[in-house]
């Protein structure tokens, strides 16, 4: 089989799986944020990122019976939400191949800082702190 690699995103603000970093989805990709899943509020996507998937399962939820399947972050296989593969109700058809990730479950990762290396005058983005990019998250 071989490896498989992460991919990393560009965005100004990713979604993160809590636990372990791994990128997941682009803020900006967000359809809608009127969800709520186990652990409380969610966000739908078209598409995330570094993730796995469990077996199909039929299951009851607040808009009705759907298909889904549990998706794990394949860094560390943390569950993060789950995929829409089947709505049996007409009005939830727009969620078919659409995922929800769960806001307790993720984390916000900044954009990579670039600075300037004062000696070359380079740019080197491998010199930012954990403080500065913590500090930028919070200032968004």
């Amino acid at each position: 089989m071989g490896l498989a690699y992460n991919v990393y995103l560009t965005s100004n603000k990713i979604f993160g799986c809590k636990k372990c970093k791994t990128h997941l989805a682009d803020y900006n990709d967000i359809i809608s944020r009127n969800f709520r899943g186990q652990h409380g509020k969610a966000y739908l996507f078209n598409t995330v990122v570094n993730v796995t998937h469990s077996e199909p399962v039929d299951r009851n939820m607040t808009t009705g019976r759907h298909i889904v399947r549990d998706i794990f972050c394949r860094q560390c296989t943390e569950l993060v939400g789950w995929k829409y593969d089947k709505a049996h109700e007409t009005s939830e058809k727009y969620k078919e191949g659409k995922f929800i990730l769960e806001e307790e479950l993720l984390c916000v990762i900044g954009a990579p800082l670039v600075m300037k290396d004062p000696r070359s005058g380079t740019e080197d983005a491998s010199k930012r702190t954990m403080e500065t990019i913590l500090s930028r998250q919070w200032e968004s």
